[in-house]
């Protein structure tokens, strides 16, 4: 049992990008919730409440473990640290410093994101990426390029102001539960309408006045065809389009051969819904679109998101309260990882590492120049393990559960000359490693965090690490001094901070103190008083004043779907979260749902002799699973559905590593398999 400090300290939740505050309560010997600056009433999720037994779960990682004649078994730090050190300096002698690739964690503070990313660039290589690569790289791209920031448009606070919400590929009632109810639901209660973009019917779908069940992969048809309705309709705002938008008159010529009723039959929607939908956005006088995974994790997510960024610079919903564009992040620091620069291609503050300027601003108070070729994303590592890769540090992520096509990700784990896991649990990616370090949980570690609005808030220890656990930033510190010459000696994360404030504009009017229990919002520009609620009033981030209109054309998933085919759509459920190496260690959690299901409609179920509850076989070429049904009509016929939070049914045996050209983002949400009740349990 770890020791707990005498007064609770005020915390964030280690789960989604909402940011609760939550720290240890010693009556109950629990988490609880703490009026934090999102869920100001203390509010938390069950996830939130069960944080604290993964605190003290007995499976912690105590000791450092290393590979003997095919086992990992105990070992001294200075045994670990010296296999880690000889082994990397081996790779980058005998093949350079692009043979190792880093794993950043979404899960971790900004300070040891930023030490990492630093780590790697310090060795020569911009092989660093965190899995904001798996849920939102595309939203990030098509935002960036367009407005200058890959980041929510709005704040949360005034998201209330909304008179219509359009909430594509997103179930925030379940995913981001303190959101939903905390913010969206007050101003759907107050009379604002939302419009559900989504094959399934949730708990989202409750509230919503309009219900859109996309044909998964078909996004884009239906994009458009809503853009055509306001186009034919007259309800473009002219005087934003006029001062804010290029390209008007192209983008309208791109759409004059759509037909709406043909793109519905595409989308598998009512065209009058459609058009209702059409309506209900673009009268609003302030209409925010809330997007999620279901429409960024495609091999076309990107044009999928900037098929929406198209409707909301045709309305004017861009540079307002109530409005804009407004991804909901997925871990708790996805955001942050990103801000600080554990990306392949560009620095802390999205400033591309081929931009010499940007390189030599970073060599000013790094004293070294980072590379100025971009590295590899997350996927393209895996692929590239025991060939150009031969080296690897996992950092808080468990990236054999959550890459797609799980089975050739497990093989390539195992060509690696040296994988380093720094964790909390044996993961499944931990399996595979010839190091494994024991990590420090939520409740254990100091720094910030940056949540799904782009606020800045910090963690502080409740209790230390157990046994001989250290707290990550020290770990890294220490590898950062024995894999490189440079100084990574810092006195904790607060000297961190400062120093990642001098290298990333977004950040650099903030304070480590000053944040306290509140938060600080970037941009948060050095001689200002406050950082930016709302982005794009007068100019997009970019320093433009207009933001182009783009046509975009649809293309076809990439999995063909044969006529006794179905198509596997997965997402996340309020239980549990991510690969589940947390929450699957939760006896809360799992108590509230133990087994993962596969979502099946009735008239597929009937078509296959499946009746609810008997155990299938689920299977494609890339793997098979086998799991109970759940026959609902919930989903929409041809479609099913799992989660991915559970290492059996390992769900991403069976989906496909196809990326997005841009952004490198893996196609989770369109996959074909065979679905079938199972004989005798065979």
């Amino acid at each position: 049992m770890t020791d707990r400090s005498a007064e609770p300290e005020e915390s964030i939740c280690p789960y989604c990008g909402v940011g609760c505050g939550i720290t240890y309560n010693p009556k109950s010997g629990k988490a609880t919730g703490w009026k934090g600056p999102v869920n100001t009433r203390g509010e938390i999720c069950p996830k939130g409440a069960a944080a604290w037994e993964i605190v003290d779960h007995d499976e912690r990682l105590t000791r450092p473990l290393v590979r003997e004649d095919g086992d990992l078994v105990e070992a001294t730090w200075e045994a670990a640290l010296d296999r880690i050190e000889s082994s990397f300096s081996r790779i980058v002698a005998e093949s350079g410093p692009d043979a190792l690739g880093f794993f950043a964690s979404s899960n971790c503070t900004n300070e040891e994101n930023y030490v990492l990313q630093k780590l790697a660039r310090a060795l020569g290589t911009n092989n660093v990426d965190n899995c904001a690569r798996l849920c939102h790289s595309s939203t990030v791209a098509a935002m960036g390029e367009r407005f200058g920031a890959g980041a929510m448009t709005n704040s949360l606070d005034d998201l209330r102001e909304a008179d219509a919400f359009l909430v594509a590929g997103a179930n925030p009632a379940e995913q981001h539960p303190i959101i939903f109810r905390s913010y969206l639901l007050p101003a759907i209660r107050d009379g604002a309408d939302l419009i559900h973009v989504d094959p399934r019917e949730t708990d989202t779908t409750s509230e919503a006045s309009l219900h859109l069940p996309v044909k998964p992969g078909f996004d884009i048809p239906l994009c458009n065809a809503i853009a055509k309705v306001i186009l034919d309709e007259g309800l473009v705002d002219e005087s934003f389009v006029a001062d804010r938008v290029e390209g008007f008159e192209a983008f309208r010529e791109s759409l004059e051969g759509v037909d709406v009723e043909e793109n519905a039959r595409l989308a598998g929607v009512d065209p009058a819904d459609i058009e209702a939908a059409a309506r209900t956005y673009a009268e609003a006088d302030r209409a925010a679109i809330i997007t999620g995974m279901g429409m960024s994790q495609h091999h076309c997510g990107t044009d999928n998101v900037h098929a929406l960024l198209n409707l909301a610079l045709l309305t004017g919903n861009v540079g307002k309260r109530g409005a804009g564009v407004n991804p909901l992040r997925g871990q708790n620091n996805v955001q942050g990882a990103g801000d600080v620069g554990a990306l392949p291609d560009v620095l802390p503050g999205y400033r591309p590492v081929t931009d010499a300027e940007a390189r030599e601003a970073a060599a000013d108070v790094w004293g070294f120049s980072p590379p100025a070729t971009p590295g590899l994303t997350e996927v393209e590592m895996t692929h590239a393990f025991g060939e150009s890769i031969h080296g690897a540090f996992v950092f808080g992520e468990n990236p054999a559960v959550t890459e797609p096509n799980a089975n050739r990700v497990r093989d390539c784990f195992d060509r690696l000359d040296c994988l380093v896991v720094l964790d909390l649990f044996r993961t499944e990616t931990a399996e595979h490693a010839d190091v494994v370090l024991p990590g420090s949980a939520w409740a254990e570690k100091a720094g910030t965090v940056t949540n799904t609005d782009r606020q800045v808030m910090r963690m502080r220890p409740n209790t230390d690490p157990p046994g001989e656990a250290r707290r990550d930033l020290s770990v890294l510190c220490e590898l950062g001094g024995r894999l490189t010459d440079r100084d990574f000696d810092y006195e904790g994360p607060e000297a961190v901070f400062e120093e990642l404030r001098r290298v990333l504009p977004q950040y650099a009017g903030m304070s480590y103190a000053d944040i306290g229990t509140d938060s600080q919002r970037w941009p948060f520009p050095e001689d200002a008083d406050e950082g930016v609620d709302v982005l794009h009033t007068e100019t997009f981030a970019d320093g433009s004043r207009t933001a182009q209109l783009r046509a975009v054309e649809h293309v076809d998933p990439v999995d063909p779907v044969a006529e006794d085919e179905l198509v596997l759509t997965t997402g996340r459920v309020l239980q549990h979260f991510n690969s589940g190496a947390l929450t699957r260690r939760s006896g809360t959690l799992v108590r509230m749902r133990g087994e993962d299901v596969l979502q099946i409609h009735p008239e597929d179920a009937d078509a296959r002799g499946i009746d609810d509850g008997d155990t299938i076989r689920v299977g494609n070429d890339r793997g098979e699973v086998s799991m109970a049904a759940d026959v609902t009509p919930a989903i929409r016929r041809g479609t099913v559905f799992a989660t991915f939070h559970y290492a059996d049914p390992l769900i991403n045996r069976l989906t496909g590593d196809t990326l997005d050209p841009v952004s490198k983002i893996p196609e989770y949400k369109h996959s074909a398999v065979r679905v079938e009740v199972t004989v005798d349990g065979s």
